[in-house]
């Protein structure tokens, strides 16, 4: 049986035919771009030109086609051919099709194999990998055209402008079924959704694209996450630091990052200098650590630090919370001897395991050892690497954890470990990140004293426990669907007055929850107890008190939860001590 990468492939070559026999007529001469596999299906890219070209509506059509055609696809043959036989097969009345022809030039300057596939009267320019025996191994209900969407030829928005169509494709019905059913689940769950019927973040046009602006309710959210934060390094050794907005150019050009970023940067004139944005926060870091004397006794030292930073992202590339310009890093930096790096990625995995566990994400997480690959931009000496690669390769060993070791994923000056954890609909989020950097230590000529008097180069270690506070919180809207814990909660309990004869009382234990620490508020309005109880349901608030006269009498609430329904008459002080508790134990 076919892996389904290979299916996936497979089904893109089956896409490009059926579009091909439907909008291939009258003259028009739609050119094929690209057609790869992704995560969960495939696409592919397609000019039309200025001829009709098929809208959401027409998928059904494109897809029945497919189905129709899998039926005679019974197995792949190729040939390699020469780059003229190959412009050949792709020419039309009008000419080469202009991105094959790209394509085929690109191959023959390489001196690389060019090779055309073909199936059931198909052919495409193709490195291979597909489906031994379509019609059997593909099943007509396992995959699905998902929508249509514009692309840039090869991603650069100087390029035309092409149509991209994108299928689902699985093993079998059933897997795709579950994966329709989840993304039905996500579009309930959007964060973007959410944080505007919540009042969580509201995006302004006279702001800016990808700069969130935090309402009173995503306040109190970010506030309670760095807290929380704090709370987990505080007594290990951290000490918080603080550092301004931007720099000047020479700092981040020592460090890398002027060159490794280049147009992302955001430039900044003053009077007489000219600076930064600072994209990252740890070349400030070093310059904390530069103005000290330290020893070997000082080591590890451990900066920490939620500090915004900025790039310039493309505009089409930015999505509410998760994908902005401005980006609060939770950011730590420690500087350690060679020797002291093991116990330090222990703590480390300690804390993003304590974190993730209250965030109820721990169950299936893995992670990704990320190293250098063949190609891309690193700093340092392979030497340096290689270091680098075993020490964190060690340190997953000692920590036993569920590493894979990938490729061509390293930052620009180390290898990482990324910890990936699954959302509550099982959807896979890289948060939690460990880097270990032998080469910023070099480029700054960092040191300290060692036991024989002599300078010694610290090690770096960069980690990130929720990684940025923005897509962090995008996560969390999405992971709780908006309820959130009772200690995360903007407002965790709601005290609703019958009438406006119990005010008072309600008044009074709003006052009281709120001297016990709990955000507690009060609904006045004229509203039936039915419409407030359904606005405090609809605003996903955990607790609600309900006084009417028996409540009055007694001297108590009925106390509604969200989560697991009516609890019953309590006092108010005892409803203070069970909400508070819930919020100082952080209980999910």
């Amino acid at each position: 049986m076919s892996s389904i990468e290979n299916k996936r492939h497979t089904l893109a070559h089956l896409l490009a035919q059926a579009v091909l026999e439907l909008y291939q007529k009258d003259g028009a001469q739609p050119q094929l771009a690209i057609g790869p596999t992704i995560d969960n299906g495939f696409y592919y890219d397609i000019d039309f030109g200025a001829d009709k070209k098929p809208t959401e509506t027409d998928l059904q059509e494109i897809e029945d086609l497919m189905r129709s055609n899998l039926k005679n696809w019974k197995s792949f043959t190729h040939k390699v051919v020469t780059p003229d036989e190959a412009y050949e097969s792709f020419s039309a009345p009008n000419g080469v099709n202009q991105y094959k022809g790209e394509l085929i030039k690109e191959l023959a300057e390489k001196g690389e194999p060019i090779t055309l596939y073909t199936c059931g009267g198909f052919t495409d320019l193709c490195r291979g990998g597909h489906a031994e025996n379509p019609a059997k191994e593909i099943a007509p209900d396992s995959f699905k055209l998902d929508r249509i969407a514009g692309a840039y030829w090869r991603g650069d928005e100087k390029n035309t402008m092409l149509t991209r169509i994108y299928g689902l494709a699985f093993d079998t019905k059933e897997e795709l079924d579950a994966y329709i059913t989840q993304q039905e689940e996500a579009a309930k769950r959007d964060h973007r959704k959410l944080g505007a019927e919540l009042k969580i973040f509201t995006l302004s046009p006279l702001v800016g694209a990808g700069l969130p602006l935090l309402q009173p309710n995503g306040a109190i959210i970010r506030r309670e996450i760095e807290e929380y934060l704090w709370s987990l390094h505080c007594d290990r050794g951290y000490s918080r630091v603080w550092t301004p907005h931007l720099a000047k150019e020479a700092l981040y050009e020592t460090s890398g990052h002027a060159s490794k970023f280049g147009d992302e940067l955001f430039r900044v004139s003053g009077k007489e200098e000219k600076f930064f944005m600072k994209p990252m926060n740890c070349p400030h870091h070093m310059q904390i650590f530069a103005d000290n004397q330290f020893s070997y006794r000082d080591m590890p030292v451990r900066y920490f630090e939620p500090a915004t930073v900025y790039r310039d992202e493309k505009t089409g590339q930015l999505a509410g919370l998760t994908r902005v310009r401005s980006i609060t890093q939770d950011d730590g930096h420690l500087f350690c001897r060679t020797t002291q790096i093991g116990e330090e990625v222990s703590t480390i995995v300690s804390i993003i395991k304590e974190f993730y566990k209250t965030m109820n994400m721990l169950d299936g997480y893995w992670v990704r050892l990320s190293v250098r690959g063949p190609e891309g931009m690193y700093l340092g000496s392979d030497e340096v690497w290689s270091a680098a690669e075993k020490a964190l390769e060690d340190a997953a060993h000692q920590n036993d954890l569920p590493y894979k070791r990938v490729e061509g994923e390293a930052a620009f000056y180390g290898p990482k470990l990324d910890f990936m954890f699954k959302d509550a609909i099982g959807r896979q989020w890289q948060l939690a990140t460990i880097q270990c950097d032998f080469n910023l230590p070099e480029r700054f000529d960092l040191s300290f004293i060692n036991e024989k008097g002599e300078r010694e180069r610290p090690v770096v270690i960069h980690r990130a426990i929720s990684g940025s506070l923005e897509r962090f919180m995008g996560v969390m809207i999405e992971h709780f669907a908006g309820n959130f814990p009772t200690w995360l909660s903007p407002i965790q309990a709601i005290v609703l007055p019958i009438s406006e004869k119990h005010a008072d009382f309600a008044q009074a234990a709003r006052d009281t929850l709120r001297r016990t620490g709990i955000r507690a508020n009060l609904d006045h309005s004229d509203e039936s107890l039915g419409k407030k109880i359904r606005n405090a349901k609809h605003a996903k608030i955990p607790y609600l008190l309900v006084i009417g006269d028996t409540e009055v009498a007694n001297n108590e609430a009925t106390l509604e939860s969200r989560d697991h329904g009516k609890i019953g008459s309590l006092s108010i002080g005892a409803i203070a001590e069970r909400i508070t508790a819930e919020i100082q134990e952080r209980r999910n």
